[in-house]
């Protein structure tokens, strides 16, 4: 994972483009710091990524939901999705998986 400093501002910067902090994904024990920085009400949830999920509602349609990878090589995979769609959830972990995979190979020599 990125440090506290570098998270901080991919927020920062999030946030100034009117994206929402939904969850994060962390990989280890940096949950107690992450709670720590002012991220009170935010899900952190036990991963084996290290990751941060934003939220931007669209003027119509499904809301965009992108997965910001947190670790040194910086990627992110963006999907609309139906919060109301029973399989929501599901969803968000098929883009998970995506990412996954898609840090896999890009840390591949």
């Amino acid at each position: 994972m990125i440090d506290l400093q570098a998270i901080s501002e991919i927020i920062a910067t999030y946030r100034k483009y009117g994206w929402v902090l939904r969850r994060i994904l962390v990989n280890g024990s940096e949950d107690a710091q992450l709670s720590l920085k002012g991220l009170a009400g935010i899900p952190i949830i036990r991963s084996d990524i290290d990751a941060a999920w934003f939220s931007r509602p669209p003027a119509e349609g499904p809301i965009a939901w992108e997965i910001r990878y947190l670790g040194n090589v910086p990627f992110a995979l963006l999907e609309n999705l139906d919060e109301l769609d029973p399989d929501f959830e599901r969803s968000l972990s098929w883009v998970e998986t995506r990412l996954r995979e898609a840090i896999r190979v890009k840390k591949a020599p």
